[in-house]
Order: C-alpha cells, then sequence, then structure tokens
C-alpha cells in the first residue's frame, strides 16, 4: 500500500477543474495529487517550494563542510565583499 505524505489529497480530475482553489483549500499545506487511488505527485505553493530548496542547498553545504573538516583542510579567511564582488563579475561574464 502506497503512503500518502499530505492530509490533503485530490484527483487528477478535481485538480484540472481549479488548480488554484485546490492548492487555496489546503491552506498551505501540500496537496497529493491522486491518478486511480495512486499518488502521482505533489503540490506545494511557491514559498514552500523555495523554502525546501533553500533547506536543500543548506544541506550539501553541510556536508562540504563536514567532509572538509574531516579531511583536516585548513580553513581560507575571505571577506564577504569580495565573495560578492566576484559573483557579480561571474554574472557579468555568463559564469
Amino acid at each position: 500500500m502506497q503512503i500518502v505524505l499530505a492530509d490533503v489529497a485530490v484527483s487528477v480530475s478535481e485538480l484540472k477543474k481549479n488548480p488554484s482553489s485546490v492548492l487555496n483549500g489546503a491552506n498551505g499545506a501540500p496537496v497529493a495529487v491522486l491518478n486511480h487511488n495512486r499518488v502521482m505527485g505533489y503540490m506545494v505553493p511557491a514559498s514552500v517550494y523555495e523554502a525546501m530548496v533553500d533547506r536543500l542547498e543548506e544541506l550539501e553545504l553541510a556536508q562540504v563542510v563536514k567532509a572538509r573538516i574531516e579531511a583536516n583542510e585548513t580553513p581560507v579567511r575571505v571577506s564577504f565583499d569580495e565573495l560578492i564582488g566576484e559573483a557579480e563579475a561571474d554574472i557579468v561574464n555568463g559564469r
């Protein structure tokens, strides 16, 4: 049996009728989208998705930090302004 990881579930047919209503009715909670009573996906508001992506990026960075600490790498001091300047230059140069 498949586990539904949401308190709100809708059929594909119901979703097609009014997607905005489905998300608004969920009050910011995830919505499981069902097809023949099987979860085919989840819908979340943009703010929730953005927060999830941010959190995943933080977890990836934490893994990099942990690996570098375990490898006894020597920390290098840099200024925040320097990093911003490099990032802006990369953007201008299409990198």
